[in-house]
């Protein structure tokens, strides 16, 4: 097989993610220093640089911190990739202290499958139940239960099932969908890579294997379509893209789109990247699209599918892993950074904090470094948001501390409430009155007491006035020309009336607002205008 063949063929290999956590000398940094090595996925160097008197260290091989080293533990999320002929992976190695809890919660908010180690000697500990909470909190759904250093009690199989039992209700406890737990020794290597002689009771797939058929925590491919705007591309007149990467779903030339916040529609005209103009997109992909007609939209705006737009909310209800040395408190003012858009927010109420040891709830009035809890935040502007459990990218979001810039917490959306005005209603309409001005004041008066949108203009151009009446707006176009009143009305941009409606039936401003009332332009009005 030539090397394109080879790299075209890794390309198509899907990826998996997967974190590991435990208590500590649980062996996490041994399985994963051993699942690489038996893989055969280091190099001869490494291997050299780890071993002492023909012995292999493995948990050297991913440690890379000094501090690491020399106290023998995890300290930092350690990233690591490799690959099988199946897939493709990246491990995080998480620590399992309880002072690196924002260490752990980092590594694992991208992991599609949790591994928490359990020693054989010991089974659930504390630490134990704090990182398949973490796990359950980030909404993992796959959790492997490996039940390590089963050669120091002799692969008995009596003391795994034991621990199976214990974890099978610890994860029915935590609402984990899917929990699987695997005899393994990563001292020796088995049931990591290759299935044990040694455990002839275990009929299931080693780790790897299973890690080969495990599914990913989100099929992102069939979620609704996101795309958070990160750059709007306008290298000359006659191109205007918008680029950011894929949150969810799928996209192909000629889908119908929403812009959000302001609503308006249009359809994908092409999907263009560095190699090339694709015939379709999914995510987790970077491109950038080109719409058929001309939208504003701007970074940190969000182009999603029409069928499945997400929330638009400036109050959520949140779970925060707090990183900060000042404990949160309710009332204090952070930024709130929500895929490419960055927002004031005040934090409104602390409603528990999470006692992920006793898995318990508890009240209190702050987070401290390290605590998770669930709260509540208002935006200064609305967030186009997800709930975590059905978008982690539109469902994450991170706080920064206004004075020192430092990452203060992650959050993850738990539930996104709609504002009550919602969205505008985007159903506006262009009211051309030409020179006929009594009118024009009249209609203004009235839709304004109403609480209309309206826009007075004597702007010449009735194609720049379209945008604001595709916004949601009522657009009354003087001019100084004894023209004929015509009436045009869009819904989510798309026209719906005649391009001119009959002269004859507009003769007075009742006429109008009647028109208007008719093709549904003012029916999120609270007063009363008929």
């Amino acid at each position: 097989m030539h090397a394109e063949e080879l790299l075209a063929a890794d390309r198509e290999k899907d990826l998996l993610r997967f974190s590991t956590a435990g208590s500590v000398d649980d062996g996490k940094s041994t399985l994963i220093g051993r699942l690489l090595y038996d893989s055969r996925s280091v190099y001869e160097d490494n291997v050299r640089a780890v071993t002492r008197d023909s012995v292999i260290d493995f948990a050297q091989l991913t440690d890379g911190l000094r501090a690491e080293r020399e106290q023998g533990i995890t300290i930092d999320v350690a990233y690591r990739y490799f690959s099988t002929a199946k897939r493709k992976f990246i491990i995080a190695d998480t620590p399992g202290h309880e002072q690196y809890t924002r260490n752990m919660a980092t590594g694992a908010s991208t992991a599609d499958v949790a591994i928490v180690l359990v020693d054989a000697r010991k089974g659930i500990l504390d630490q134990t139940r704090r990182h398949a909470c973490i796990a359950a909190l980030l909404g993992i759904p796959v959790v492997v239960a490996a039940v390590n250093k089963m050669d120091l009690v002799e692969f008995s199989e009596e003391v795994f099932r034991r621990h199976k039992q214990d974890l099978l209700a610890l994860a029915a406890q935590l609402e984990i969908p899917h929990l699987h737990c695997i005899p393994v020794s990563a001292l020796d290597g088995d049931n990591v890579v290759h299935r044990s002689t040694r455990a002839p009771w275990y009929d299931g797939p080693s780790l790897l294997e299973f890690l080969e058929s495990a599914p990913q925590a989100m099929q992102q491919a069939q979620a609704g379509f996101r795309l958070p705007v990160q750059r709007v591309i306008r290298p000359n007149q006659e191109f205007r893209g918008f680029a950011g990467q894929i949150a969810g779903g799928s996209i192909r030339p000629g889908d119908e789109i929403v812009a959000l916040p302001s609503g308006i529609r249009s359809r994908v005209r092409t999907i263009s990247t560095f190699d090339g103009d694709l015939a379709s997109a999914q995510a987790p992909q970077s491109v950038t699209l080109t719409l058929e007609t001309e939208v504003d939209i701007s970074r940190g705006d969000l182009i999603a599918a029409v069928d499945a737009s997400p929330h638009r909310a400036s109050r959520i209800e949140a779970t925060v892993v707090w990183m900060h040395g000042t404990p949160l408190r309710a009332g204090r003012t952070y930024l709130l950074k929500h895929t490419a858009q960055t927002v004031k927010a005040r934090v409104i109420e602390i409603r528990s904090r999470i006692d992920v040891e006793h898995l318990e709830r508890r009240g209190t009035d702050q987070l401290d470094l390290n605590a998770i809890g669930e709260v509540v935040i208002e935006t200064s502007r609305p967030l186009i948001a997800d709930a975590y459990r059905e978008n982690r990218m539109t469902g994450s979001f991170i706080l920064i501390d206004p004075v020192d810039n430092a990452t203060a917490g992650a959050g993850m959306i738990r539930v996104a409430q709609e504002d009550e005005a919602g969205m505008l209603s985007h159903t506006g309409a262009l009211v051309v009155v030409g020179d006929r001005r009594e009118m024009a004041e009249t209609l203004e008066e009235r839709l304004l007491a109403a609480g209309a949108l309206v826009v007075r203009t004597r702007v010449a151009s009735r194609e720049a006035l379209l945008p604001l009446a595709h916004a949601g707006a009522i657009v009354l176009a003087e001019s100084d020309a004894a023209e004929a009143v015509s009436l045009r009305v869009f819904e989510h941009g798309h026209e719906i009336t005649p391009a001119e409606s009959e002269a004859g039936g507009l003769a007075s401003a009742a006429s109008i607002v009647t028109a208007l009332a008719a093709s549904g332009v003012l029916a999120d009005l609270k007063g009363d205008l008929l």
